[in-house]
C-alpha cells in the first residue's frame, strides 16, 4: 500500500489520505483514515508520518484532527496501532481520547505492533 496511497484509498468507500506540505511543497506528513476489515462502524487510522524535520510543531495533532472529524462523520470508532517505543505519539492518542487496549482487535494485519488503541466518535 505505502508505495500507492492515493489508489489505495480512493478506492475505498469512506476512506481518504491527507497530505501535508511545507513552504517547498514537499510532502513533510500524513494520515489515512479507512474502514477497519469488516467490522461495521470502526475505521482505522493509518500511516501517520511526520518527517523528522517537521516533528514537534503540532503537524501530528492538526492532521489527526482533520482525520478524526472525517471519521466521525462515517464511523462509530477509530482504531489504531502503533509501537509502544514511539512514545511521543502514544502520549498524543491519549491525549486525544483513545484507550490503549490489552490486544490487537480481530482482522488486525499489523502483527508487528505492539499497541493498540480505540477510540468513540462522538
Amino acid at each position: 500500500q505505502l508505495s500507492r496511497l492515493a489508489q489505495f484509498y480512493k478506492r475505498q468507500t469512506n476512506a481518504k489520505y491527507w497530505v501535508a506540505v511545507n513552504d517547498q511543497d514537499e510532502v513533510v506528513g500524513g494520515v489515512g483514515i479507512a474502514q477497519f476489515g469488516q467490522k461495521k462502524g470502526i475505521c482505522e487510522l493509518q500511516k501517520l508520518y511526520i518527517t523528522p524535520e517537521a516533528q514537534g510543531r503540532g503537524l501530528s495533532k492538526e492532521l489527526m484532527k482533520v482525520a478524526l472529524d472525517f471519521a466521525k462523520e462515517h464511523y462509530t470508532y477509530c482504531y489504531l496501532e502503533t509501537f509502544r517505543k514511539l512514545q511521543a505519539a502514544n502520549l498524543l492518542y491519549i491525549k486525544l481520547g483513545f484507550q490503549q487496549l490489552e490486544n490487537a482487535l480481530d482482522e488486525s494485519e499489523h502483527n508487528a505492533c505492539d499497541a493498540w488503541y480505540i477510540k468513540e466518535l462522538s
